[in-house]
């Protein structure tokens, strides 16, 4: 058995490495932690090289990277760097969660199906435009859901269908406009599950809307700043009942996503051929 340490390797777009996961790692089992800040994509490469070349055959299982930061975008430009850096069986595994974005999608995911069935059901994600919502609306494609992608700049929302739709050729994704409280009550019609995963103080959703939305099963926020992304929801509901549905606050998930958090790190260590993004971190969270 091998007595290899257990490192991961913070690769952080932020000039500050993520003081949150670096904690997150400790407590998920990882004896060391180096934190990289200000990384872009033309400096992984050495970096990867040196966490590939320092161990051989099994012993590789022992050292992971994980990519975070602010900028989701840029984590993926990171993460591709990554993945061209790996050479055949040099490599290890690897965890993208910029800005929490996959394992918060995960969770807001998770706790909607235990309300609704997601394969044929009707959802709306608002503020779909962002890091969070487009893998929200990602998550729910694959499981089955028809989606609409919700914002108040159409174009954004037509953008985020197509790419949704380029990468799940079989989604039933379409834009909706929610810009005035017509086109939200048209948008919500019919419609059994919500996600708002808007930036911190928009409401998104407000209460006479969501009273009029009559086949509404649940309701998740995943905004903690007030005011409420979802009107009348606090931030600790956890399936709370409101208005004839269950409703989640952005701590009332946070208790998963970080369970999902901690399992995806120490998910790593388990072999050296991991790449968990949004679809791989969301499996990971039903097995919990």
């Amino acid at each position: 058995m091998s007595s290899k340490k257990r490192i991961l390797i913070q690769l952080d777009t932020d000039r500050l490495p993520s003081v949150f996961d670096r904690v997150v790692a400790v407590d998920a089992g990882c004896e060391h932690v180096l934190a990289y800040g200000g990384v872009d994509p033309g400096s992984v490469r050495d970096l990867v090289y040196g966490a590939i070349f320092t161990r051989g055959g099994d012993d590789l299982r022992h050292t992971a990277l994980f990519v975070g930061g602010s900028d989701v975008g840029r984590g993926e430009e990171v993460l591709d760097a990554v993945k061209r850096s790996f050479l055949g069986p040099l490599r290890v595994s690897v965890l993208l969660d910029s800005n929490g974005a996959n394992t918060t999608a995960a969770a807001a995911v998770l706790v909607a199906a235990r309300h609704q069935p997601l394969a044929g059901a009707r959802a709306i994600v608002l503020g779909s435009t962002g890091p969070v919502g487009r893998r929200v609306a990602r998550l729910l494609a694959r499981a089955g859901a028809s989606v609409a992608v919700g914002s108040r700049a159409l174009e954004r929302a037509r953008e985020v269908a197509e790419k949704t739709r380029a990468a799940i050729p079989s989604a039933d994704v379409r834009p909706v406009a929610t810009s005035s409280a017509s086109e939200l009550e048209a948008a919500l019609d019919g419609v059994q599950v919500v996600v708002a995963a808007g930036g911190p103080g928009a409401c998104l959703l407000p209460l006479e809307a969501r009273r009029k939305a009559r086949a509404l099963r649940v309701a998740v926020d995943l905004n903690a700043v007030p005011p409420a992304g979802i009107e009348g929801v606090k931030a600790q509901d956890a399936g709370a009942d409101r208005e004839g549905h269950a409703v989640y606050g952005a701590i009332g998930v946070g208790g998963l996503k970080m369970k999902i958090h901690k399992a995806a790190i120490a998910r790593l260590f388990e072999s050296a051929a991991q790449v968990l993004d949004a679809e791989e971190v969301f499996e990971l969270g039903k097995a919990l």
